[in-house]
Formats: C-alpha cells, sequence, structure tokens
C-alpha cells in the first residue's frame, strides 16, 4: 500500500496533507524520514508520524498570518505579504499561501490540483497584495473566464528607480530568456502580453516615481519584463536590472475588480506594507501620495479592455 493511502485511512486527514507532513521530515518508516508520498508500505514496516495533533494546524508549519479583506461562501479576498510564495514547488522549502488556507480551513475549489487549490492568478514571492482565491469550482470556473474576457482584473503600484516619460502601452510577446532561465524577456515567438502604465507621482529628488500598471495579459513576470524593456526597473528587483539598495520586489497588487456570483460587481483595495510604505514616506510626499491614490479613477480605467 501506498504511504498516503494508508496515513489517510488511519489518520483520518486527506491524502493532499501527507506532502507536507513529508516536506517537514514529520515522518519517518523504520527509523528513516520518509522522501515521497506514494512511497510502497509493507506489512511489519513501523510509520511514526511526530507532532501531529488532532488540530489541522498541526499539519503545515504556518509561522504568519495574512489579511482576509473579504470571505463569503463564494470567495475569499485576502492581501498577500512579500516573501510567501503562492503555491508549493519542489524548490519550495517553507510554507506557501496554500499551505496558510489549508492549515486556516478553508473550502478550497480544486480544479487545479492538490498544491494549487483555489488559486486562479497568483503573485510572485516577493509581490504583495490582494488576491482572490476560489471556495468552489464554480467559483473559480467563474473567475478564470473573467480573467480571459477582462471583467475581473488587477492594478498594481510599484516604485521605479526612472521616471516614465509619459503614460504608456506596452504590448509584445514574452517568453523565457535564453541566457537567465529565471528571467522573462521580450522575444520574437512568445506569448503575447500586453500593459498598461500610469504615471502618478515623482519622488522628492526627481529620480524615482510611483506609477500604476494595469495587467490586460496575465504572464510570468509581465509587469517586471514589461518595464526593463523600456530600460526601466522596480526599486528591489535586482533579477531585472535594478542595481541600488537592497529591499524587496516594490510591486504591490493594491485593487482587485471583478464580477461575484451573486452579489455583481466588486472591488477590493488591498493595505500597502510596511516595507514599501517606508520606502514611500523616505522619498515621497505623502500626503500627495494619499491624495492621488484615494483619487484614482478605477471605475473608468477597469472598463479600458
Amino acid at each position: 500500500m501506498r504511504l498516503d493511502v494508508f496515513l489517510s485511512a488511519n489518520l483520518h486527514i486527506s491524502r493532499s496533507q501527507i506532502p507536507n507532513l513529508i516536506k517537514h521530515q514529520l515522518i519517518t518508516i523504520n527509523g528513516k524520514i520518509a522522501k515521497k508520498a506514494g512511497v510502497i508500505i509493507k506489512e511489519d514496516d513501523i510509520i511514526k508520524v511526530e507532532k501531529l495533533s488532532l488540530d489541522d494546524n498541526a499539519l503545515y508549519s504556518v509561522d504568519f498570518d495574512i489579511e482576509i479583506i473579504y470571505e463569503d461562501d463564494e470567495i475569499l479576498v485576502i492581501n498577500k505579504p512579500p516573501y510567501i510564495a503562492t503555491h508549493g514547488a519542489p524548490s519550495l522549502k517553507e510554507s506557501s499561501l496554500v499551505d496558510w488556507l489549508k492549515a486556516n480551513n478553508k473550502q478550497l475549489s480544486n480544479i487545479s490540483g492538490e498544491k494549487r487549490e483555489g488559486i486562479v492568478h497568483r503573485l510572485d514571492k516577493q509581490t504583495s497584495g490582494a488576491m482572490v482565491i476560489a471556495k468552489n469550482n464554480t467559483s473559480h470556473s467563474s473567475l478564470s473566464l473573467q480573467l480571459q474576457n477582462k471583467t475581473m482584473g488587477r492594478f498594481y503600484i510599484a516604485i521605479i528607480d526612472t521616471p516614465l516619460k509619459d503614460d504608456m502601452l506596452i504590448e509584445c510577446n514574452l517568453s523565457r530568456n535564453p541566457k537567465n532561465r529565471l528571467k522573462i524577456s521580450k522575444s520574437d515567438n512568445g506569448r503575447y502580453s500586453k500593459s498598461r502604465f500610469y504615471k502618478l507621482l515623482l519622488s522628492k529628488d526627481f529620480k524615482m516615481e510611483l506609477i500604476l500598471a494595469k495587467l490586460y495579459t496575465g504572464r510570468t513576470h509581465q509587469i517586471r519584463a514589461h518595464l526593463e524593456s523600456v530600460n526601466r526597473h522596480i526599486l528591489g528587483d535586482s533579477l531585472y536590472g535594478y542595481k541600488g539598495k537592497d529591499m524587496r520586489v516594490m510591486l504591490h497588487s493594491y485593487f482587485l475588480y471583478l464580477e461575484h456570483l451573486k452579489n455583481g460587481k466588486m472591488s477590493f483595495f488591498a493595505n500597502i506594507f510596511d516595507d514599501m510604505q517606508s520606502v514611500l514616506e523616505n522619498n515621497f510626499d505623502m500626503e500627495m501620495v494619499g491624495e492621488i491614490l484615494s483619487n484614482i479613477p478605477f471605475g473608468d480605467l477597469s472598463s479600458d479592455i
């Protein structure tokens, strides 16, 4: 019998929880740490599971909390902190957003598979801000369709190292950079991408700028790659050419709008995290930042398809 099948039946937990126990080295077989959920166990094997309690939280080593912006039976809207990956990956050693959702017993859609339950769209690990989670498959399908027909969308704010000359629309194909597989770059034969960038406010020394970015497509690293294509870089984004002070990527999903299955059109703001707030306070006129952000005509901009 497979290890995950055996533990699921005897501990009355989901098979999807077993990889998390293995990831944190909480399972041993005959004194050796289990490496795979699908390993075949035999009749006389001695299996030990450490740190397991009746509380599902014990299944996940989640040492962070996440702000819930909105929740009902259909969706969950959260403000993702920086440094947290959206979902698990073979190279990921720490807990992800999906781990947090499971640890907090959130009902989730399962269309995207065990490791991406509830995930309709994602944010890069260092990117913070508004995300919507699907709590059932009907909502998941609806939100996925909305991403395609643009009735759901996101606006990001970012701090860049060199001001834009004007508001601009960038359309190009994007694909993996052949010289650096971690990067996404403009190419002739990649996937089509489209973003619009709006100038918001110059820094006090006129060297940096707070900008607004609207996504029309959702390609990996899209905003970062588009800005690099015009020789602009988000503060902290050393992968895409930023040369200044070491910090996380100053990119935040600030405004999210969608069509709720029961409530119709809804929109949500995500509070700016302390690290980005500190950069703003040190370099920008905060009274003007507050005034500009509170007066962005998101309704008009959202209808621009």
